[in-house]
């Protein structure tokens, strides 16, 4: 019996380390068929289990007939549109801005990639409001326009165009991530090597610098395709019928509002999945053929290359700077005009005399006179964001929520990686930590839009086994449905950038922990996770800046317990000045828009600023610190050493008077 029980522990079978690691098998199994698969096997079920309307009968085609003869197929005409002509101008949009400011020789480049860069730090039902603060009908521009053309139709920024204008400048902000790195990378010796066989600027550029962005100009491509197809935020703001709107609109209605709701959303969610599919099949394919380029033993870094003709550097020049406008003008302006007051704003005028807090603290009692001449009062109609209750609730909810699902999905996916790299007797990866791995990257096939519709339409029911039979839908528990919806949408992303960060650990490290007695828990809390944490608290910081001002997901998860910021911004658009309340919304808007900018300002800088940093470049910026402080506190050291130099000089002075006078005595 002893030698059983010695066999089965060196099996492993009684170890807290086999329990662990078989809870975690339970655990990611239940995470995968209860949250990622059932949910989404459902809503396609819905699609062939429809009831005809007439007869009540099943008919699994009646979705499909409805489709191609009724209205839905406008919301998917609608979206490709958008999705093919955003490909263009975001394309060029992106690809002039990076080659503005890293390639050319333009004046005052530095600026021009601060201007363009905003779009980081503010976007969603967040851009889409200030760019409605300038451009809708009784906006700034649309103001100055209207007085210098009176027959301008005011309702100009609205429908295809304004959701097009507004996602082109938002979108970019890819281009200034990867395709700005893309081109840093370009090694300079191959272009001076074509200017010394005689080849011109332009030839230089479209055949030597080009194709080496090419993969990086796909995969931005199929993101941007993506990104026009599942829009959300602009549509609904500017009043364009696009796929996900209708989703979430028949999400919400019922069969007595029309005919199977339901089964049409998952429709159409299923054809956004077939397309996100197909897209990153061939985004897949494309990454597998292999992209080389030849380049010089010694790699040298880029030089901007300087435009000759007079003409052409001052077009380059004018066009620049026209882009830095439209990109900065609604910073500015939301900036600005989030310090004014009511009447200043509705007015669209600037009151540089009134500058006030009223949008960000306080509270102020608004009159006026109703329709049949009555004079009335509202107390605190006008607040500001941090005293507005409503405002407070949705900044308190979206914090909790984001914090919570990022925080979540860093913690799983740092315990799957640890089980990925981990290796088998002869060395190779394991083939279960390929299915893993495999199985995270899951929902990146699938629209955000159908894993939320899938969530909403599932969970909203008392018969589900493996959630305790409890309606996540209902009430308090919608929260929870939301952070795990957060949690799951990010997962893909935190596998790609933390699972990298695990190639920077040596695995003589771990051997060497081995060697000293060390278990596998603590070579991980004590070697592994040291080595990546930052960037773990990197990709947390990510997550929690993108979920933070997110709409989408909680627009489809509409109710009152679970309420998000972004869903409190599009209100105040809705119900501005309605019934006396919410007088100065715009204002607020503008303020909120302000904390937002504020905080993924503060956060992008902890992660690409202080956090990209490495040990000796920390060490070396703390050392240039201490010496400033140092030099500044200088004058005080030594006036107040000189001070206690003459206290001490008195108390000498006293001490040797003091001995004189005894010595008298």
């Amino acid at each position: 019996m002893t030698a059983m029980r010695a066999r089965g522990e060196k099996r492993g079978g009684l170890r807290p380390a086999f329990l662990l690691k078989l809870f975690g098998v339970g655990f990611f199994v239940y995470l995968f068929f209860g949250f990622m698969l059932l949910p989404t096997l459902n809503t396609l079920t819905q699609i062939f289990t429809a009831k005809n309307p007439t007869t009540g009968a099943t008919d699994p085609w009646a979705v499909i007939r409805f489709f191609l003869a009724g209205s839905m197929s406008k919301y998917l005409w609608n979206s490709v549109k958008l999705a093919v002509l955003l490909v263009v101008t975001v394309n060029v949009v992106g690809v002039s801005l990076v080659l503005l400011t890293e390639y050319f020789d333009i004046k005052g480049a530095n600026i021009l990639r601060m201007g363009y860069m905003t779009t980081l730090i503010y976007g969603g039902i967040a851009l889409g409001t200030g760019y409605l603060f300038l451009y809708d009908s009784n906006g700034i521009i649309t103001t100055l326009l209207i007085n210098a053309f009176p027959g301008m139709n005011p309702n100009w920024f609205s429908g295809f165009r304004a959701v097009l204008f507004t996602m082109t400048f938002a979108v970019t902000s890819n281009h200034m991530l990867f395709l700005r790195n893309a081109i840093r990378g370009i090694d300079y010796n191959t272009v001076e090597a074509a200017r010394n066989l005689g080849a011109g600027p332009l030839r230089v550029l479209w055949k030597v610098v080009f194709p080496t962005l090419l993969p990086t100009m796909f995969s931005l491509t199929v993101m941007t395709f993506i990104t026009g197809l599942c829009a959300m935020s602009a549509p609904v703001l500017l009043g364009y019928d696009s796929i996900n709107p209708e989703i979430v609109r028949l999400a919400g209605s019922s069969v007595a509002d029309e005919a199977f709701p339901q089964a049409r959303a998952a429709l159409l969610s299923v054809i956004l999945a077939l397309f996100t599919i197909g897209l990153l099949t061939i985004l897949s394919a494309y990454e597998k053929r292999g992209h080389y380029l030849s380049v010089s033993k010694t790699k040298a870094r880029l030089v901007k290359q300087k435009i000759n003709n007079p003409i052409a550097n001052a077009l380059a020049h004018i066009y620049a700077y026209v882009l830095f406008v439209v990109y900065m003008t609604p910073v500015v302006m939301i900036v600005i005009f989030s310090f004014q007051t009511h009447s200043a704003i509705q007015m669209k005028t600037l009151d540089f005399s009134n500058w006030t807090l009223i949008n960000y603290v306080g509270q102020q009692d608004f009159s006026y006179l109703t329709s049949r001449g009555v004079h009335r009062v509202r107390q605190g109609a006008i607040s500001g964001v941090f005293s507005n209750e409503a405002t407070l609730g949705g900044i308190r909810t979206s914090f909790i929520l984001s914090a919570l699902a990022a925080a979540a999905a860093c913690v799983i996916v740092v315990v799957a990686c640890n089980y990925i790299f981990k290796r088998n007797k002869k060395g190779k990866l394991r083939r279960s930590g390929a299915v893993l791995e495999y199985s995270l990257l899951f929902p990146w096939l699938l629209p955000t839009i159908l894993i939320c519709y899938s969530y909403r339409i599932y969970f909203n029911s008392n018969d589900i086994w493996y959630v305790a039979n409890q309606n996540l839908y209902y009430m308090e528990n919608v929260r929870l449905l939301i952070i795990i919806a957060y949690m799951v949408v990010k997962l893909p992303f935190s596998l790609r950038m933390i699972k990298a960060s695990f190639y920077a650990i040596d695995s003589e490290l771990e051997d060497a922990a081995r060697s000293l007695g060390a278990g596998g828990l603590t070579t991980f809390l004590r070697v592994k996770l040291p080595i990546i944490l930052p960037s773990v608290l990197a990709v947390f910081a990510l997550n929690f800046n993108a979920l933070f001002t997110e709409y989408d997901m909680s627009a489809t998860f509409a109710s009152s317990y679970g309420t998000s910021y972004a869903m409190v911004l599009q209100s105040m658009t809705r119900e501005e000045g309605l019934y006396g309340y919410n007088v100065n919304a715009t204002g607020r808007r503008n303020a909120s828009t302000v904390f937002i900018m504020l905080v993924s300002g503060l956060i992008l800088y902890l992660v690409y600023g202080i956090g990209s940093r490495d040990l000796a470049e920390r060490l070396q910026r703390r050392d240039k610190w201490r010496k400033r402080w140092d030099k500044m506190k200088g004058p005080f050291v030594r006036r107040k050493a000189s001070m206690v130099n003459e206290q001490q000089n008195l108390i000498d002075i006293k001490d040797v008077a003091a001995d004189f006078a005894g010595a008298m005595r």
